[in-house]
Parts: structure tokens; sequence; C-alpha cells
């Protein structure tokens, strides 16, 4: 099992969230992975997480699900894969006052690369379907709370997210209405819907 921080667009390793690559072994009877171990990832993290949850979705392509995130006194950490399909996996360092603060580290997560994506406390998290169909599961930090709930517009310019569009193969983005109403990233850091 391989730990590894992403590096933002601008070049900046981000603080937080980690890469996490399995060590799977197959044969032609099928394959075996660790997907999970409590004293590595507490190792790699850097302190002991205790998940409140498991949540499990389902999308078609081209679905986008974010940007979403939770405030106190219920912030949610997430360790998302994608156990059928491919996504598209993004964090928003949304800290005021980190070094990355408004910058953001996305990775490809998909049931035959096996990756997992951790995102603490402290980011927004959204996610792209590229496959005709995707399940996501991921464990939570924290439960959710619809008064702690929060989102960005995905397509926010100041935040410039890469989102691969081009492997939609011509689908359309397709969004919920909340999503799609939700507040640009500068609008949620003016009224003080971010992390200190």
């Amino acid at each position: 099992m391989q730990f590894e921080q992403l590096k933002t667009p601008k070049g900046h390793t981000m603080e937080g969230p980690l890469l996490i690559t399995p060590k799977a072994f197959g044969d032609e009877r099928g394959w075996f992975y660790e997907s999970w171990n409590q004293r590595k990832f507490d190792d790699a993290a850097g302190e002991a997480v205790v998940f409140s949850q498991d949540n499990h979705s389902r999308s078609v392509q081209g679905v986008l699900r974010g940007l979403h995130y939770q405030l106190a006194p219920e912030p949610q950490g997430k360790l998302v894969r994608a156990t059928a399909g491919a996504i598209f996996d993004v964090a928003v360092d949304i800290r005021h006052g980190s070094p990355t603060f408004g910058q953001w580290v996305g990775a490809e997560l998909s049931a035959e690369n096996k990756c997992q994506l951790w995102i603490p406390e402290g980011f927004a998290h959204g996610f792209l379907t590229l496959s005709d169909v995707a399940e996501v599961q991921y464990k939570a930090r924290g439960f959710w709370n619809k008064e702690c709930e929060r989102a960005i517009v995905w397509n926010d310019a100041d935040l410039a997210i890469a989102w691969p569009i081009e492997q939609l193969e011509g689908a359309e983005v397709s969004l919920s209405g909340k999503d799609a109403e939700a507040p640009r990233f500068k609008a949620a850091e003016a009224a003080g819907d971010v992390f200190p």
C-alpha cells in the first residue's frame, strides 16, 4: 500500500489529501488486495482516524457531485474509492491561511486501478463520473449534518479545476439542482463558509 501527497496544478505539494495505491496480487483466478489497514493509514495521515459512517452512490456518465463539505461542529473527512467504473475525484483546499488555500488536486479513481483518495476535514470534495456507470464508496469521519453542509459551484473560474470533460465522449455534465446553484468560492469565503 503506497501513500502519496499530490501536487496542485501550480506545482505545490498539498498537505492533507493522500492518494492511496494498493498492492494487488493477481493471477488467472482473480486478484486480492488489502483495501484498508488502520495502522498504515494512521501512520500516513499522521493521526488516528476513526470513521463514523460508510456511504455508497451510483452515478451514470457525466454526473458531477460536488463540491461538498461540512463546517464545524460536524466537519467530515472522506476516504473515497470507485468500486465499479471510473471517476475523477477532486479535493479543494478551503483552509484559510493554508499555503494552498483555493487550490485543488485530483486523481482518477477506478475499479481497475483500485486507488483511494483521503480528503480530510478542511477540503471541499467532488467527483465527475467518467465511465458509463460508476459506484463510489466512501468512509466518512464525522456524521452527515444538514446544518453544517455547504457547497461551492463545480466550475468556479477562480478554482479553475481541470475536469476531464473530454473523457465524457459527448455526454453532458449533469448536476443536482442544489449543486448547480452552489455559490462561488469567493462568495463562500466572504460568508465565512471556509475553515479558519
